[in-house]
């Protein structure tokens, strides 16, 4: 035995251990794929051996193995036989292992219950705590619901250590197992008031993580947490309880009536800032859940304002971040508050932190009023100018537009500054991906406020003639659908309809369905220029616009999408009806003038081919027009198509169109058809699908043209051609030449001697053209919508001198003059329409939104457990107390106040006796003293319990035996009292007769006392 010892010490000086592991995988950094492959093989040689040193240096190797990405998983019974191992060394290793390689579906953790229950009984408290903290890494539903009391049994040990690793493993075995935390919370709760800090902390952890889903069954602890609170010194403990109570608070408002001190005191004495942060944090959800009972709480508020300032003026960044997330919060309950502070705000956008940046852009959405609204839009719009990077430009943007466009643009005030703000913004950035937010907005300030109209179709004729479409994304197409729909629609307040139409038909590379946009409202122009030609009597100038209309949709008409081929063609058609009865009533029209009088005027009904009347109106003018019935028909049916106002459609109208009866959305309207052998068709048919047909000379209609191969020799000629014009070209840049273009340049000598790529080395050289804009270019000049903002502040300094001239006035008579903040906010010039058109008897709801809220993988889903949680003395009392009365349901209010009604019958029968025992015991004269203060007594009582409820935080463990029985009568009572009150008349009348009969036994009792009262003095006497 002894050889054997000496022999396998001797071998292990030869074997390679976690250092020497380390050093090879760093000297061989080229090839250490290969080089962990060997070691691999070694390490499985070593598991062979029945030396369990050597395997737990084995095991040791594959541990740091699995950290570099390589599955180990092969070993899984190497590792749980070093698990088993007897000496400590050896099983931390294991367990170290089989907290990285095992997870909860791994087949191999059955085999290890029996010596992890093992473990956990040990004597030594280092082997049970191992275990612990390997078992929290690989728990399973199946190990926690066979190890659950072997690890509640080492929550009431006598050794610290293990106390607080058990409590923290329980965590993991609730999230597992969750039955087992209704057994085991007496005792979680027990080492709240655990005399070692560790172990408290723990508990401490672990309710506050069960309270995240369901905070009512912890609220009853209420008392023993603001013990800790006032008493702790552990930071950290601290900040889980001040979670946690502000998590409570929004189900007790009286709760937060008592934190608002000692949270308010923690704020001004601690000076570390991460405790700092959630006082404000839980003092913040305090006030917003008693605003309605605690009115004066504006020292609080503006106390946690001032040291959030100190927080966002630190030059931690992290910090400032935390301030401007918590002043966020308090901005939605008191945004006056906030708002002193936008000068700090405002500062933070020009902060290097990206992320901060966005923080305080969030702020500013909820500092706007009607007063400085265009001057927080003014500082972002020159923010964005000179801010980079596309994501945060992409976000002031958004920023911008959300702030205008909140409350249905409740501090808009003039609409024509925001649709000016809209067009700068889609000139500023032309690249941003909410080109499609800004249509949107486009669209409805357009459609809901009617007054400003006609500035909007004249601002988005100007948007149509002056946008570039080659340095725009594809987002920001779709502002011309915004700008081509309201022209269209709203033509009737454009100030030259023609030019519109021209810049419509203007050919661009836009998306399919923006072209389809384009031509739809060409056809509203057209109908509404064709109508003023009908009332003109301008026929000529119809026939013109027809013709002008019709050349230009071949354009359209040719293009690849489906839609726009079908919509212009279907437009052409109708412009052709038009065209033909005008060409014909001309011709008509012509023969009949030149039988007419010139001095006479006459209407004549002229029949045609098409049985028509055509309607001729002679006049003494030489130029005769005929007006056919069928064109002005055709023209007022394509007037009647876009007739009517469009009315805003609300978000969720779709959804709310009931389905018809027998209609299948998912069954062919029109049955496919059958495969049959198609692929026959040439490719040429395919090829025709989206090609014009181009009628030329030599060509039939309908057929390709065939493009002509050019020779190599009209190749090269091509490309020279092409440099030579690029050398003269001054906006064009030139690169220099690289050594395998050196024989071309050769070549090309001869045609082009005077070609030289680095022609332009001097920068002297380099000619100087004039450039033509399209938009001129104006430097140093003030916005448009900068233009507004002067017109109202200097309309506010004329109302100021207004004011004060009216104030000195009324001085004289000493009188004050005030003025409110709603006196000073502008009025708004127009109108926002806010109706929106829903189906027929439906209403709008958010009861879809509210659905599926919860995460169906969040592992705290299981613990929502409804537990009775006693108080820490008496299992009842406080509980009902403290415990809100809104989450209980019916059925437990009834039971419950049934066993209330017994209870205070009991206590009734109780005080009755005591009546009757003092009446006996106390001679007359005492008896009638306390008869007469009897009802003082009383009222003193109820003013004692009614204290003694508001103070309830001030209650210790050990008093609230003696207040059980006062919370009790003060609060049960009135709830059975009104439940009383709403029984039928029969319960009424049977009441009202069983208290007559308990008013008679009083009355005999105290007769009968009375009586022996007397008895008494005459024998005395």
């Amino acid at each position: 035995m002894a050889l054997k010892k000496v022999k396998g010490n001797f071998e292990r000086m030869f074997d390679k251990n976690l250092t020497d592991l380390v050093r090879g995988i760093r000297n061989n950094k080229d090839n250490e794929a290969k080089y962990i492959a060997q070691c691999i093989e070694e390490i499985k040689q070593e598991l062979r051996q029945d030396n369990m040193n050597v395997k737990c240096n084995a095991v040791a190797k594959l541990t740091y193995i699995q950290m570099l990405g390589y599955d180990i998983s092969w070993a899984g019974f190497n590792i749980i036989e070093v698990m088993s191992s007897s000496r400590f060394t050896c099983k931390r290793v294991g367990y170290l292992a089989a907290s990285q390689c095992f997870h909860p579906e791994s087949e191999l953790l059955m085999l290890t219950t029996n010596m992890i229950r093992k473990d956990l009984n040990s004597q030594n408290q280092y082997d049970a705590g191992v275990a612990l903290s390997g078992l929290s890494c690989f728990i399973s539903p199946d190990l926690s619901r066979d190890l659950a009391n072997d690890i509640m049994t080492l929550m009431s040990s006598t050794k610290p250590y293990l106390r607080m690793k058990a409590v923290l493993m329980m965590y993991k075995v609730f999230l597992r197992y969750p039955e087992a935390l209704r057994p085991a919370f007496p005792k979680l709760k027990e080492k709240l008031e655990d005399p070692d800090p560790g172990v408290q902390s723990a508990a401490v952890n672990v309710i506050c993580e069960l309270a995240r889903k369901n905070p009512k069954n912890y609220l009853p602890l209420a008392p023993v947490f603001f013990k800790l609170m006032t008493t702790s010194t552990n930071n950290w403990m601290l900040i889980k309880i001040i979670k946690l109570f502000g998590a409570l608070t929004p189900l007790e408002p009286r709760l937060g009536k008592k934190l608002i001190e000692p949270l308010t005191n923690l704020i001004h004495s601690t000076s570390a800032m991460s405790l700092l942060y959630e006082c404000i944090n839980t003092v913040i959800a305090v006030l917003i859940s008693i605003s309605s009972g605690m009115p004066n709480h504006s020292a609080s508020i503006q106390l946690c304002v001032q040291k959030l300032r100190i927080l966002i003026e630190d030059s931690d960044q992290n910090l400032k971040y935390l301030g401007l997330l918590a002043m966020s919060k308090i901005l939605k309950t008191h945004p006056k508050s906030v708002q002193e502070h936008k000068d700090l705000i405002l500062a933070c956008l020009d902060d290097k932190d990206e992320s901060i940046r966005l923080r305080a852009l969030d702020l500013l959405y909820g500092m706007v009023s009607k007063k400085n609204l265009m001057e927080i839009v003014k500082r972002l719009l020159g923010h964005m100018e000179r801010a980079e990077g596309s994501l945060y430009r992409d976000e002031l943007l958004y920023k911008v537009i959300e702030i205008c466009a909140q409350s249905s643009y409740l501090y808009v005030t003039n609409f024509e500054w925001y649709l000016t703000v809209l067009v700068e913004l889609i000139q500023l950035e032309a690249g941003s991906k909410h080109g499609d937010l800004i249509a949107e907005q486009l669209l409805d300030v357009a459609i809901r406020v009617p007054v400003v109209r006609q500035f909007a179709v004249n601002e988005m004729t100007k948007l149509l003639d002056t946008f570039s479409v080659s340095s725009q994304s594809n987002s920001m197409y779709e502002v011309l659908y915004a700008a081509a729909w309201i022209v269209g629609e709203f033509s009737n307040d454009l100030e030259d309809a023609e030019k519109t139409l021209n810049i419509l038909l203007r050919p661009r590379q836009v998306p399919g369905h923006i072209q389809g946009v384009f031509v739809q409202n060409v056809s509203k122009l057209f109908t509404r220029l064709a109508a003023t030609c009908l009332e003109n009597e301008d026929v000529s100038g119809l026939i013109r616009l027809c013709d002008h209309v019709l050349e230009k949709l071949q354009n359209f008409s040719s293009s690849s999408d489906i839609e726009v081929q079908e919509r212009a063609n279907s437009i052409c058609i109708l412009i052709g009806m038009l065209r033909a009865q005008l060409s014909k009533s001309s011709s008509i029209g012509i023969e009949f003038n030149s039988n007419q009088n010139t001095n006479t005027i006459t209407m004549t009904i002229i029949p045609t081919d098409d049985n028509e009347n055509i309607a001729t109106h002679s006049t003494s003018n030489p130029s005769y027009e005929v007006i056919p019935t069928l064109a002005i028909e055709i023209v007022r049916e394509m007037a009647l198509l876009f007739d009517g106002e469009l009315i805003p459609v609300a978000p969720k109208a779709q959804r709310k169109v009931p389905l018809p009866d027998g209609l299948d959305l998912d069954v062919w309207i029109n049955a496919p058809p059958e495969d049959e052998n198609n692929s026959t068709s040439s490719q040429e048919d395919k090829d025709e699908l989206f090609v014009s047909a181009v009628h030329n000379e030599d060509s039939t209609l309908g057929t390709r043209r065939k493009s002509e191969e050019l020779t190599p020799e009209q190749i090269e000629h091509h490309r020279m051609t092409r440099l030579i014009e690029q050398s003269h070209n001054p906006h064009y840049i030139k690169s220099s030449p690289s050594s395998t273009d050196a024989n071309k340049q050769k070549l090309t000598s001869a045609i082009n001697s005077n070609y030289n790529a680095d022609q332009y080395d001097n920068i002297d050289d380099i000619p100087i053209s004039e450039l033509s804009l399209d938009v001129p270019l104006q430097i140093g000049v003030v916005k448009r919508s900068d233009r507004y903002l002067l017109q109202e502040k200097t309309i506010s300094k004329e109302k100021k001198k207004h004011k004060k001239s009216k104030k000195n006035k009324k001085s004289k008579s000493k009188a004050t003059y005030s003025s409110s903040d709603s006196e000073d906010e502008p009025k708004p010039l127009h109108i926002v329409n806010t109706t929106m058109e829903m189906p027929e008897g439906v209403a709008l709801s958010d009861s879809e939104d509210k659905d599926s809220k919860f995460d169906p993988n969040d592992p705290h889903r299981a613990l929502n457990i409804e537990l009775d949680i006693p108080n820490m003395e008496e299992p009842k009392g406080l509980l009902r107390e403290i415990k809100p009365t809104s989450n209980i349901s019916k059925n437990n209010a009834q039971v419950s106040e049934d066993k209330i009604e017994s209870k205070n019958s009991d206590d009734k029968n109780r005080r009755e006796k005591k009546k009757a025992r003092n009446k006996v015991k106390g001679d007359g004269e005492s008896g009638t003293f306390k008869s007469h203060t009897k009802s003082k007594s009383k009222k003193k009582s109820h003013q004692s319990e009614n204290s003694n409820i508001t103070n309830l935080l001030d209650i210790t463990p050990e008093d609230t035996k003696s207040l059980i029985t006062d919370l009790i009568e003060n609060t049960d009572i009135s709830k059975v009292e009104k439940r009383k009150k709403n029984r039928t008349h029969k319960s009424k009348s049977m009441n009202t007769d069983e208290n007559i009969d308990v008013k008679k036994d009083q009355k005999s009792k105290h007769h009968h006392n009375h009586s022996q009262n007397k008895e008494r003095k005459k024998t005395n006497s």
